[in-house]
C-alpha cells in the first residue's frame, strides 16, 4: 500500500483552526475515511493543535497528514521550542492535552527546525476502506 501525505501551511490568524479543520476533514474524506464521529474527533484534535501553535508557537505553522495502512498521523509544527505541558484548566484553556489524549492513540513532540512538531496518531477509523492509504 502506498503512503498518502498532505502538507498545509496554516495562516496565522483567528480563522486558522477552522480553515485547518475543514481542509483536514476534506483530505481525509478524499482518502476514504468517512466515519463522521471519527472525522469530528480528528477535527477537534486539529483545532487544538493549530490553536496552540498560532497562540503560543510563533513563526510559520505547518500541518501535515500521513496515512498508511489505515494508520493516520496528524502533525503541526511551529517556531517555538517550548514543549507543550499539561496545566490546570481555567477559563482561558488548559484542556487541550486532555482532549488529545482522550481522542487519539498517542502523541509525541519532536524538535523541528528550531521549533517543535507535535505528532498525534489517531485511533483507527471505523469502516475505513481497506485500500485507504
Amino acid at each position: 500500500m502506498s503512503e498518502l501525505t498532505a502538507h498545509l501551511d496554516v495562516p496565522l490568524d483567528r480563522g486558522a483552526p477552522a480553515a485547518a479543520r475543514h481542509a483536514v476533514t476534506a483530505v481525509l474524506a478524499g482518502w476514504g475515511f468517512h466515519d463522521a464521529d471519527w472525522l469530528d474527533g480528528t477535527a477537534v484534535i486539529v483545532s487544538e493543535l493549530v490553536t496552540n501553535a498560532v497562540r503560543h508557537g510563533g513563526g510559520c505553522v505547518a500541518l501535515q497528514l500521513e496515512a498508511h495502512a489505515g494508520r493516520v498521523v496528524v502533525s503541526v509544527a511551529d517556531g517555538s521550542s517550548v514543549m507543550p505541558r499539561r496545566r490546570d484548566p481555567d477559563a482561558i484553556g488548559g484542556r487541550g492535552i486532555a482532549l488529545i489524549e482522550a481522542l487519539a492513540a498517542g502523541w509525541t513532540v519532536q524538535n523541528h527546525q528550531g521549533g517543535k512538531r507535535v505528532r498525534v496518531e489517531l485511533f483507527p477509523c471505523p469502516g475505513a476502506l481497506e485500500g485507504a492509504a
